[in-house]
């Protein structure tokens, strides 16, 4: 078992404060930001080498910024999230940063302007420490690529910390910062959150711009991808994405939409599906025991809880594969081999011999993207098929939410993912259903990796969802920090 800090250090550390108490402490004056950003930096001086979640620091600006926070006239009207310290995903464009997604060819790429989730978050007073790793070009689940090399678990520096948001499920598990951004087509938000023991929300589809990012997608895929955030606690998700969500001129996918209110939500009443699995893809038994007590302590709370099983789950990954395929839009090898159209197996020959930029699991992806088209049958009839799904799950949710895995086991061991490479399957579908999902740490398991698992609701209930996430962490405690936060 992974050893833990005491309660008492965890109380009295603010590098175990949400982001909104940190925000209080700087408020009040019983900290200032230019403290609180210094302590985040000296600790991510000490974790960063080991785990390797930023690639690119700002420490001289963000310091810059904190003196600048602590200049604002006392008692005056004050962003949100005034001078509190937060890590940007490097997909996102955020201006001096790098923008490689993780690509050699793009090493050289440096961004001159924010994204809009970007612009958003600074303007809530948050203040970006730096750019956390990624997988290749953003489509596979381990975020290691030749640019900037491998991440690792804070809880386990054997383990993977999920992609492609790796790099900030990674930083904010070990303390790094409060909370950070994320981006989701497939589980990219929600599976680092699950393997570093932290809360993250992929919004309802088309809830939060996602312009500025690369790679970004298109046509119906532009709501499939998800802007949102991954941290530490439960507690910053909805005052984050409150701010981070609604229309802009350069997202046109964005929907209007008036959020409701976690605070009103009540669970006393509410109708909780408890999915154990998705029929297909086996789920480990220390997961399937934390979802169940989590369905149980909603039960004590007065929640209808229905344990079944929806058989439509076991399709998956050929809804997601075939949903994304007929939603257009540029191919990954061709973006992976700079818009060229080659073949795939020449470049993984000249991986084998240790001359290829790219990564296994991307070229593997590349590979496999052809299988939709050889899908029997027309795409189209799959398509239908989560059509009648998303139908399906938002008349039985209802104004509830549904209990799902996160991922079949807790963190793999670097490379294992490939050895079972649809287990994405349990978030991936999410996304093509554009409904809004939160991932909720459920406490360690027997080798001391974070448990947890998704808290699904209908299109626009994003606030349910949310609010059940603070529910579990009242009963199971949330994050857990690991050792490395020791100092």
């Amino acid at each position: 078992m992974i050893e833990t800090l005491p309660t008492r250090t965890v109380r009295e550390d603010p590098l175990t404060w949400s982001g909104t108490r940190i925000a209080q402490a700087i408020r009040s004056g019983e900290r200032t930001s230019e403290e609180i950003v210094a302590l985040h930096l000296a600790h991510m001086q000490r974790v960063n080498p080991r785990v390797n979640a930023v690639v690119q620091a700002r420490a001289d600006d963000a310091l810059a910024e904190a003196r600048r926070a602590d200049e604002a006239p006392k008692g005056g009207p004050l962003p949100r999230f005034h001078g509190v310290p937060c890590t940007i995903k490097e997909t996102f464009a955020f201006t001096g940063m790098p923008l490689t997604a993780g690509l050699v060819a793009r090493r050289e790429i440096i961004s001159t302007t924010d994204a809009v989730a970007v612009r958003r978050m600074r303007a809530l007073g948050a203040i970006p420490l730096g750019v956390t790793n990624v997988s290749e070009l953003c489509m596979w689940m381990e975020s290691s690529n030749e640019v900037y090399g491998r991440c690792r678990n804070p809880y386990d520096l054997s383990r993977t910390v999920g992609g492609s948001s790796g790099g900030e499920g990674a930083a904010i598990g070990a303390g790094i910062a409060p909370f950070g951004l994320g981006a989701d087509v497939g589980g990219s938000i929600r599976i680092p959150a699950f393997f570093n023991g932290v809360f993250g929300h992929k919004p309802t589809g088309g809830l939060v711009p996602n312009a500025g990012q690369w790679p970004l997608a298109h046509g119906p895929a532009l709501r499939y991808l998800c802007t949102g955030p991954i941290a530490r606690r439960a507690e910053d998700l909805w005052p984050l994405l409150c701010d981070l969500a609604g229309p802009d001129p350069e997202s046109p996918e964005c929907i209007e939409c008036v959020l409701g209110d976690p605070s009103r939500v009540s669970i006393e009443g509410m109708r909780v599906l408890q999915v154990a699995d998705n029929g297909l893809n086996r789920v480990h038994r220390e997961l399937a025991a934390a979802q169940e007590r989590a369905a149980r302590h909603l039960e004590s709370r007065g929640a209808r809880v229905e344990r079944v099983r929806i058989p439509g789950l076991a399709e998956s990954v050929l809804i997601w594969a075939a949903m994304m395929s007929e939603s257009g839009g540029e191919e990954f090898a061709e973006m992976l081999f700079g818009g060229a159209r080659r073949p795939v197996l020449p470049e993984l020959a000249r991986f084998v011999v240790g001359r290829s930029p790219h990564t296994l699991p991307a070229l593997v992806l590349a590979a496999l993207e052809q299988i939709p088209k050889m899908l029997p049958g027309d795409t189209s009839k799959i398509v239908a098929k989560g059509q009648a799904l998303e139908r399906e799950l938002v008349d039985r949710i209802g104004d509830g939410v549904m209990l799902y895995p996160s991922y079949t086991r807790p963190a793999p061991r670097h490379g294992m993912p490939l050895l079972t490479p649809i287990d994405w399957a349990y978030t991936a579908v999410i996304n093509v259903l554009q409904m809004p999902s939160t991932q909720v740490p459920l406490g360690l398991g027997s080798e001391g990796l974070p448990l947890g698992c998704q808290v699904i609701g209908r299109h626009r209930n994003d606030h349910v969802t949310v609010a059940v996430a603070l529910e579990l962490e009242r009963a199971f405690g949330g994050w857990i920090p690991p050792t490395l936060l020791r100092r």
